[in-house]
């Protein structure tokens, strides 16, 4: 599904006040990373048939040390930001589809790079960056279970940036 397709219907509000559920959260990636035109927002696939859950992570990375008279110090030097989605195998997903491919199992660099957009559906604000696709698990259970996946997502490059997600002017 197409963020543009998600979003028909819901007009978010950034002045939304109240309790915020996990269902609340998109997760779009641009599964045409490298056609050599840039992919617009609206177009970006949305992670989420079968998913059953999207873990956004924000990992500080931090540097300890011991100063006289002062004692220990923990000084933060940066964050890196991960997406852990785990969840049921569905052939026919765009986002799957293009996560679980040949050349995203195996690629490597930029190869296995793309954009994404995480935001709040109901306040619309967000994040925008890159991330590295890590592919942990295509297909794993017992005989009769669903075929379960585990993908990472983590942040190359830049920080991202704060989104906002708008609707687009067709």
């Amino acid at each position: 599904m197409k963020l543009s397709e998600l979003m028909k219907g819901h007009t978010p509000n950034p002045d939304y006040e109240g309790w915020v559920t996990n269902d609340d959260y998109v997760f779009a990636i641009d599964s045409k990373p490298n056609t050599g035109a840039a992919t617009a927002e609206k177009d970006f696939v949305v992670v989420e048939m079968g998913i059953a859950g999207l873990d956004a992570q924000l990992n500080p990375v931090t540097q300890d040390k011991q100063y006289i008279r002062s004692g220990q110090n923990t000084m933060k030097t940066g964050t890196q930001r991960s997406f852990a989605v785990t969840g049921d195998r569905y052939v026919g997903d765009e986002a799957q589809d293009y996560c679980l491919s040949h050349g995203m199992k195996y690629g490597t660099g930029n190869g296995v790079v793309t954009n994404y957009v995480y935001f709040n559906i109901l306040t619309g604000k967000g994040e925008k960056g890159q991330c590295s696709i890590i592919v942990n698990s295509d297909g794993s259970g017992n005989a009769g279970e669903s075929s379960a996946v585990d993908i990472e997502f983590k942040k190359i490059g830049n920080n991202p940036t704060e989104y906002t997600y708008s609707t687009p002017s067709e």
